[in-house]
């Protein structure tokens, strides 16, 4: 989910490893955030809820559920520091793809499609929304159901509602949530989330879920957590509320003329494709644009030395699900990748690409035998990770940032040790 513009959802595969770059007024933002959790008490939070309760039953939560359910809440005060800690827009557009849309995760999406071949057939007649975009979302948010979050959704929820900034964004999610377990009869033990609150399979706001989950195996229940018919045709339906329209593409990789004005590039700022060709814009493997007067917009995600593409509205309806041009764009790709389309044409300006998840592990498999401490090589590039990269790039005469780029695994694979020694511990913090 991202905040900036309160939208649904929040991808968990990528967020627990990632290293976002602090700006000054994210710096700002989180000193605050800090001064205010050491000024917070228990007390404090149980005089919030109580203020809460009117507003809450006035939304239609019950006095008893809201009773219930809040009287044992403590707050969870490390939410805050999260609200500026937004990856899509911290990290290098490179090492996001890189981490996002992998060998493996295509070989994963490819088997979701055969085993749920039969769901996600039904949810294209009755929605509208191809397969392979609805599993790309399920594999971007939570790797396939395999991270769903583990924060528990009422804790995170109360604590945002009662300090820090987005407070009365944060209530409204609250109520929701309240509201999910009084209609829907979930289990508080199985809505658990991000930090924020998205939850389940592919991750939706408790608001959102409200409006927009389906039933979609038929058992007379919403469950986003256990069902993954269900998970897939909420997508489905949320893809189609947003303006998905059936059979036209969510656009494709362009090569721009030599001295191209691109001065308007930009997602909103569509026109006809042919307008595009008439300035020399061709696919990225040459041919020519599709005839017709199509909508489409210029995209330069990394400036006009970088990979450059024309999107239409279905591109938007995939940014709605997560307002960032970078996310949209890694669901776009995936989804191009499970239909059998191969790597991007253009490179990243960049001269030290990100690294795929199995690279990131191999990364740390080799942290560990220089006698690293980082836990066990899971893919997460965490604070461990990151302190041990900063130690090895000094050695190899790089900028210490604890970035995890092709460099630093080049550098450590050339320097491996003749032995490694065996480590034990916890996941990679």
């Amino acid at each position: 989910m991202t905040l900036r513009n309160s939208l649904p959802v929040m991808t968990l595969a990528l967020w627990a490893g990632a290293a976002p770059l602090a700006s000054a007024a994210t710096a700002g933002n989180a000193a605050v955030e800090a001064a205010s959790a050491t000024a917070y008490s228990s007390a404090d939070f149980a005089q919030c809820l109580s203020q809460l309760r009117g507003q809450a039953i006035k939304q239609g939560v019950s006095a008893s559920t809201y009773d219930t359910y809040t009287k044992d809440l403590e707050p969870d005060l490390s939410v805050l520091p999260l609200l500026d800690a937004q990856p899509e827009f911290k990290t290098p557009i490179w090492d996001y793809m890189a981490s996002l849309v992998d060998d493996e995760r295509v070989a994963d999406g490819k088997l979701a499609l055969q085993q749920w071949q039969a769901e996600l057939s039904r949810a294209q007649s009755q929605f509208g929304v191809d397969p392979a975009t609805v599993v790309a979302v399920w594999g971007v948010e939570s790797n396939f159901g395999r991270i769903l979050g583990g924060r528990p959704l009422l804790t995170s929820l109360s604590t945002l509602s009662c300090v820090g900034r987005r407070q009365s964004y944060f209530r409204g999610e609250f109520f929701s949530t309240l509201k999910i377990i009084q209609q829907e009869h979930l289990g508080v033990e199985r809505l658990n989330g991000s930090w924020a609150g998205a939850f389940g399979q592919t991750q939706f706001m408790p608001s959102t879920y409200l409006r927009l989950a389906v039933d979609f195996d038929g058992d007379g229940r919403r469950d986003l957590v256990d069902s993954v018919p269900d998970a897939l045709g909420s997508t489905a339906n949320f893809l189609k509320r947003a303006g998905w329209k059936p059979d036209m593409p969510w656009g494709f990789e362009v090569s721009l003329p030599d001295g191209m004005d691109t001065s308007g590039a930009g997602r909103r700022n569509k026109q006809p494709i042919s307008t595009w060709a008439a300035k020399g814009v061709k696919r990225a493997d040459g041919s020519a644009l599709p005839a017709g007067d199509m909508q489409v917009a210029l995209l330069l995600p990394a400036g006009p030395s970088g990979p450059a593409f024309l999107v239409t509205r279905n591109f938007d309806a995939i940014y709605s699900y997560n307002a960032a041009e970078s996310y949209a764009l890694a669901i776009s790709h995936l989804a191009d990748r499970l239909r059998g389309a191969g790597p991007f044409v253009h490179a990243w300006p960049t001269d030290d690409p990100g690294l795929s998840r199995a690279q990131r592990r191999e990364l740390q498999t080799l942290l560990i035998a220089r006698g690293f401490d980082i836990g066990q090589p899971d893919g997460m590039i965490g604070a461990r990770t990151r302190e041990a990269l900063k130690s090895i790039q000094r050695d190899a005469g790089l900028t210490p940032d604890g970035r995890a780029g092709m460099k630093s695994l080049q550098w450590l694979q050339q320097n491996a040790p003749a032995e490694q020694p065996t480590t034990s511990g916890a996941a990679s913090q």
